[in-house]
């Protein structure tokens, strides 16, 4: 059985991007393939700077994953700060990564252009993404577009190591990207991302949930103007949530005129709120025992880290150490 590794930072509530762009689909992949799934915590502290914040938003990730489904026997689920060993890759690492590398991460540039703060975590955020990688030789890590270059930078750190100190990583990790899924836009149709402040939360109470998918950014056209449902943001979204026939009646009321805006963004609001509501219930149920998560996850962490320390003890002696 092939493997996949992949995580989800817990920078905030889950949102529609993230259900879609990762969990959904990862969820999936871990019934046919052996799993890895990571809380990225030590990412997140690029963002978050307050305990009780950071606390909550780890129970929260969990609480999500499990929600959905995922299965703690037959996926390895844990912090990623249970498991040392990432961040002492990560300094070895270091050494063998040139500097103009991770000048020309596509994500540091991004991030420093909309003014967040570009501190020396976010620099050096791909050499800590190879580690959480290449510590258990995953044959695929499914990310995506927007993470793709991350993963092509930790295949071509993998092969340097090998390159300089022999075959310490002989599987190198192919990007498994999801092209019906793509890029999830937010309520202004940038990606949606908790960076940009324009998401749409999953768990979110039924009032507020209503606002957000109300406050989608459209152009200037009239309920009676012709519209043009791939230049959308509502209909991309729609894609994601309606059946084939749906999306067809939905395109042609565009393309016919006489349908607002706001007509299609209720459409959305009604779709959205059922699909989740099941979830929410659940989700509601698995907080009421924060000791099975602490357990889950202590458990994840014990088998991941069994796989981390034999890799590093490889690396180890491959250095020198």
């Amino acid at each position: 059985m092939k493997r996949i590794l992949t995580g989800l930072q817990p920078s905030g509530k889950l949102h529609i991007g993230n259900y879609f762009g990762s969990m959904k689909p990862n969820l999936e992949l871990g019934k046919t393939h052996e799993a890895f799934l990571m809380i990225a915590d030590m990412h997140a502290l690029t963002t978050i700077q307050n305990a009780k914040e950071m606390s909550e938003n780890i129970r929260d990730v969990a609480l999500d994953f499990l929600t959905f489904g995922l299965d703690p026997e037959k996926t390895t689920f844990f912090r990623q700060s249970d498991v040392p060993e990432h961040t002492e890759l990560t300094w070895i690492f270091s050494n063998i990564v040139p500097l103009g590398v991770l000048e020309r991460a596509h994500s540091f540039k991004d991030k420093k252009a909309k003014g967040l703060e570009a501190n020396t975590g976010l620099f050096i955020y791909p050499i800590l993404m190879a580690c959480d990688i290449l510590l258990y030789d995953p044959h695929y890590v499914p990310v995506g577009k927007d993470q793709k270059q991350h993963v092509e930078m930790t295949r071509d750190i993998a092969l340097k190591f090998n390159h300089i100190y022999g075959e310490g990583f002989p599987i190198i990790p192919e990007p498994m990207i999801s092209e019906e899924t793509g890029v999830v836009p937010g309520i202004d149709g940038q990606k949606m991302s908790k960076s940009y402040g324009n998401t749409i939360e999953i768990f979110a109470d039924e009032k507020t949930l209503q606002k957000k998918i109300m406050s989608i950014v459209t152009d200037s056209k009239g309920a009676l103007e012709p519209k043009d449902p791939a230049a959308c943001n509502v209909f991309t979204l729609a894609k994601l949530f309606f059946s084939e026939d749906e999306l067809k009646d939905l395109e042609g009321k565009y393309r016919a005129g006489g349908f607002g805006y706001g007509d299609a963004k209720k459409w959305l609001f009604e779709k959205v709120n059922v699909y989740f509501a099941p979830y929410r219930k659940k989700r509601e149920e698995l907080a009421k025992n924060p000791e099975k998560v602490d357990t889950i996850l202590r458990f994840g962490a014990e088998k991941a880290r069994e796989k981390a320390k034999a890799k590093m003890k490889i690396v180890r002696e491959l250095v020198g150490l």
